[in-house]
């Protein structure tokens, strides 16, 4: 498996974010983690990527042990990750958004880029040729001199997906991609995902546009209030009467399939 969630509990004072929560994700399949406000998902992507430490239980990526681990060292890994919010540098070029992506992979050292040494200039050009690529994965690279602050909204959040491709991660965890997207935007955002999938990437999303997760998803996990309380295919899950309940509600299998 490429990441293992082991019965992992996460406590702030006496809230309880996620209880015993477990489940297992393979390499190159899309997952959707779902549930309603509140119900832990972000939670459990600030464990896995690290800004949260587990009170118990374990996360395992690959053959490591990541439930300790900074994040710097987890992304070095292989894991990156999105926010609900955008998370752009507004004053600076779409290029150079995603150059700083590309940092984690550098190995030129401080001194070498005080001094802007052969090597330091070599990366560097490495780096931008590779964010324009990027960008081009995005339909961005027509305007990576634009500053990021002069993108529309739907253009910011791809320009966030490609700034995270750019530290070579083997996992993505998108939180809330769709999210203020329009009908336009959205399609393209689920083209983009199929594409990110076909090309080899593991993929864990949130989201609450059902019919985006049942649609682009092969396996989902279901939370409420910091449980797993199903987990299965979409069909599986279409037809869960503690899924339909607790998250779609009323009519819940008509609108999960519509």
């Amino acid at each position: 498996m490429m990441l293992t969630v082991k019965d992992v509990t996460l406590q702030f004072g006496g809230v309880t974010a996620l209880s015993d929560v477990a489940f297992e994700i393979q390499e190159k399949t899309v997952t959707g983690l779902i549930g309603p406000n509140g119900a832990g998902k972000t939670s459990l992507f600030n464990v896995v990527s690290g800004i949260y430490t587990p009170t118990s239980g374990s996360v395992h990526f690959g053959s490591h042990e990541i439930s300790k681990m900074q994040l710097h060292q987890i992304n070095r890994l292989g894991v990156a990750r999105t926010f609900q919010n955008v998370m752009v540098f507004p004053d600076l070029t779409l290029v150079e958004n995603v150059m700083i992506g590309r940092q984690s992979r550098g190995k030129s050292g401080v001194i070498s880029s005080i001094l802007r040494t052969s090597k330091e200039r070599q990366e560097r050009l490495e780096a931008e040729q590779r964010s324009i690529e990027l960008l081009s994965y995005v339909h961005l690279d027509k305007k990576k001199d634009q500053l990021a602050k002069n993108l529309p909204y739907g253009e910011q959040r791809q320009l966030d997906i490609a700034r995270a491709l750019a530290t070579d991660p083997q996992i993505l965890l998108l939180d809330e991609p769709a999210a203020g997207l329009n009908l336009q935007e959205r399609l393209s955002l689920k083209a983009l995902i199929r594409t990110l999938a076909t090309m080899g990437y593991t993929i864990v999303l949130i989201e609450h546009d059902v019919k985006l997760v049942m649609d682009l998803c092969s396996h989902i996990v279901v939370l409420e209030y910091g449980h797993k309380i199903a987990e299965g295919t979409p069909q599986e899950i279409q037809k869960n009467t503690k899924v339909i309940a607790a998250y779609l509600g009323t009519g819940g299998e008509e609108n999960a399939a519509n």
